[in-house]
């Protein structure tokens, strides 16, 4: 291949890769409703009920550092992370397929660590291991998941599916997770300078965070709450690559824009506090930062208050506008910028 003509990845990014990846596949079966581009592919079960299927993969030294990684914590997370693509389409995950690639460093018991942090989710989210793969590695550790669940078709929400005016909405609170993983990353580097024989560092004022990063928690309980009170969605997705991102991944599939406000952005007082520890501005945290797991989702105005009396645990951070005004939030001094401007 010509020097000239290489594109690296990181020049058109994940989103345009699977575009790409996605024009490859030209084969259609009548059975998959949704494929590639929204939380999980869904495909036709019953004149009823549509199957939901999604999957993550972990690998060692790029999504996880066993220095500061327990096994059990993990094998909990990747759970975790396959069912969150199932709430988001307002599904309920019923089964898992693990594979684990294994090297030589891991011994039986350490393996058998990762799947009590998997049986700890399992039970939380009511799924079964129903399966999966065991190979060799040579290096590092690697883990993929499969999740299967399902949803009635009537009550399915896709990125698709946000109106002009609806309330731009987010469960818990964003930012938690890299304030976590810095925390992390600096106590390993100062291990590794002080050349200590174990790494066991203090972490009991930054327990809030280093969990966030560690053991996230899938949305089950907002799930649960909206099918309670006979509520929908109008476009849902889980926040795993920072809220800017995916907020642009739905505002892209459902052709519109979207406002929201950095006053209005949820962010935990120890997630303040870490970002005042390393001098970090905490509004990237919560815009960029990644695994934290909420479910970002839109909702008729009129609804808001009515899911309000009932679920305290999120908040309205903006709205839905034509999609010719962009992507934009309004700073706390009145300023509106444009995230497709800052990104350029």
């Amino acid at each position: 291949m010509d020097k000239d003509s290489f594109r690296s990845i990181e020049s058109i990014g994940r989103y345009r890769l699977i575009e790409e990846l996605s024009e490859q596949t030209a084969f259609r079966n009548d059975k998959v409703i949704k494929g590639i581009g929204d939380d999980s592919a869904v495909i036709d079960e019953t004149q009823t009920y549509a199957g939901l299927l999604s999957s993550e993969s972990f690998l060692e030294g790029v999504n996880f550092d066993l220095t500061y990684t327990p096994l059990h914590h993990l094998g909990y997370k990747i759970v975790t992370a396959a069912v969150s693509d199932i709430y988001a389409m307002n599904g309920t995950p019923d089964s898992v397929l693990i594979n684990l690639g294994l090297p030589n460093k891991l011994s039986v018991d350490m393996v058998n660590e990762i799947y009590k942090g998997v049986d700890a989710a399992s039970n939380d989210y009511g799924v079964e291991v129903a399966g999966g793969d065991l190979t060799a590695s040579h290096q590092i550790l690697s883990l993929s998941i499969t999740a299967h669940g399902r949803a009635e078709k009537e009550y399915l929400v896709y990125r698709s599916g946000a109106k002009i005016d609806e309330a731009v909405c987010v469960t818990g609170d964003v930012g938690g997770a890299i304030a976590g993983l810095r925390i992390l990353m600096r106590e390993k580097k100062f291990w590794e300078e002080h050349q200590q024989d174990q790494f066991q560092p203090d972490l009991g004022d930054y327990e809030y965070v280093v969990k966030r990063q560690l053991v996230p928690v899938a949305r089950r309980d907002f799930i649960d709450k909206i099918a309670e009170l006979e509520m929908q969605p109008g476009a849902m997705i889980d926040l795993t690559q920072g809220l800017v991102s995916d907020l642009h991944q739905l505002a892209d599939a459902s052709n519109v824009g979207a406002h929201i406000y950095q006053a209005a952005l949820p962010i935990a007082i120890e997630t303040r506090q870490v970002a005042d520890e390393m001098k970090e501005d905490v509004d990237k945290y919560a815009l960029y930062g990644g695994e934290d797991f909420e479910l970002l989702f839109t909702l008729p105005k009129e609804q808001v208050e009515k899911l309000a009396d009932e679920f305290q645990d999120f908040v309205v951070i903006g709205k839905i506008t034509p999609k010719e005004e962009g992507v934009k939030m309004q700073r706390q001094d009145g300023e509106l910028i444009s995230f497709e401007e800052q990104e350029s």
